[in-house]
């Protein structure tokens, strides 16, 4: 499923449902990438500061890829974007 997410809060729903979805909890997933839970609850919540490393190593333990694409230039304020 391709899903298009442009803030963290969006981010973090998809992870949470990810994970949910492959039965795991917050602490298996922290522990599969050697963190602690409070960071998978922060990643979901859509928290500022999370380390590019850590969401890239969540991703990679849910099985998800992440693709960067070009936004189009049919919104017309900056609302529309976000």
């Amino acid at each position: 499923m391709n899903q298009m997410v442009r803030t963290a809060k969006q981010l973090g729903a998809y992870i949470q449902d990810a994970r949910v979805r492959k039965g795991i909890s917050q602490q298996q997933l922290a522990e599969m990438i050697g963190k602690h839970q409070k960071t998978i609850s922060s990643i979901e919540q859509g928290s500022d500061g999370t380390k590019l490393e850590t969401l890239l190593l969540v991703l990679a333990a849910l099985e998800l890829n992440m693709q960067i694409s070009v936004r189009t230039k049919a919104a017309q304020n900056i609302g529309d974007i976000f």
